[in-house]
């Protein structure tokens, strides 16, 4: 069968590079058409759109590649009507697959979409959408079967996905370098923002080494403009050994707050974008907080430092406080606690056999 994925993110990227393995388990006859990056190119598909061409952080930023953003739309729609696949499979990336998924629909293609949009923090009214254009919805956060099933929409939960793609993470905190490491982000948008602040901390944390963990859709000579002081390392494709050996780490809201926990790692979530996005935002968002950490513990286990109050004197003093011994103890407490909460399900075998089942079926 022929299947059409898209991920407009790292994370989705990973998850998507795993879900095709799956699938071909099953289907040894299958064909892959994707957009995304490096990582479900390695599994020999068709890329259609690299991540650098999908990846806008905000409303303003969006607003301001609006062309890009139609011309992708006209990209899949063209691209659908031509490959005619036997379904799409929809990886995060709410704000542009909802538009896909509609378009899907249309042609009579069954969308799936792994990573639910988090309409229980903001746009709820996006249920609908997901009611009337997604044959099957996998959530990876154990209350999000429950609410989506309470919506009428047909949901399954096989656990998070990077409890099965971290396989070897730590169960203490111990053997660490004095090492801070940086997590800017993998958004072009992200990093300009994030980085330079991150970076103002080296001159107050002299004991200890920096280092950056780069995302491999972003290239050396992007961080290079950003990057001034020598006494900050870049690393590719170490993120996991980074986290291995760090001590504590800087690091964007996003899915590397839940890895960085599953390391063990004292962390300190960072997230700034333009007055005009975070102001939509803040009007918007329902949830008292932004990292996967807090809001899955439904309380404050890591220091989350947003827009105004994203500073340099912020930081050295939360960094500060997740590197003291005490609060070091209680953090990897916390951390066990919600790792505890998460399935420990074969969660992309199951997803692909899901769909390839419901494909056979139909």
């Amino acid at each position: 069968m022929k299947y059409y994925i898209i991920s407009g993110e790292s994370s989705g990227d990973l998850y998507g590079s795993y879900l095709i393995d799956s699938i071909r388990k099953i289907d040894s006859n299958s064909i892959f058409h994707c957009w995304g990056g490096d990582y479900m190119q390695s599994k020999n598909v068709h890329i259609v759109r690299t991540l650098d061409k999908l990846s806008f952080m905000g409303f303003f930023e969006v607003l301001k590649n609006i062309f890009t953003v139609f011309k992708n739309l006209y990209i899949i729609k063209k691209d659908l009507r031509l490959k005619k696949p036997d379904c799409i499979i929809l990886i995060d990336y709410p704000g542009f697959n909802f538009k896909v998924a509609k378009y899907a629909s249309k042609l009579d293609i069954p969308v799936f979409w792994f990573v639910a949009p988090q309409t229980w923090a903001w746009k709820e009214s996006r249920v609908k959408l997901l009611e009337k254009y997604i044959k099957k919805l996998y959530v990876i956060l154990p209350f999000e079967k429950n609410y989506f099933s309470s919506k009428n929409i047909s949901s399954e939960y096989f656990g998070h996905p990077l409890i099965e793609v971290i396989k070897d993470f730590p169960n203490k905190y111990s053997s660490r370098k004095k090492i801070i490491a940086l997590f800017p982000g993998s958004r072009r948008q992200e990093i300009i923002i994030m980085l330079p602040v991150m970076l103002k901390t080296i001159s107050y944390f002299r004991d200890y080494e920096f280092i950056i963990g780069g995302a491999k859709n972003i290239d050396l000579n992007f961080y290079k403009k950003i990057i001034k002081s020598s006494n900050v390392k870049l690393v590719f494709d170490q993120n996991y050994n980074l986290m291995s050996l760090a001590s504590a780490a800087l690091s964007t809201s996003g899915t590397v707050t839940l890895e960085l926990a599953l390391y063990k790692v004292p962390q300190v979530v960072c997230y700034k974008t333009s007055l005009i996005s975070f102001l939509i935002a803040k009007k918007l968002i329902k949830t008292k907080y932004i990292s996967l950490v807090n809001i899955l513990s439904k309380k404050k286990v890591v220091d989350e430092l947003i827009q105004n109050n994203f500073t340099l004197e912020n930081l050295i003093i939360s960094l500060e406080k997740s590197l003291n011994k005490n609060n070091i103890e209680i953090t990897v407490k916390d951390y066990k606690k919600l790792i505890s909460k998460l399935n420990n399900q074969p969660v992309f075998n199951n997803i692909a056999k899901n769909i390839v089942s419901s494909l056979n079926e139909k």
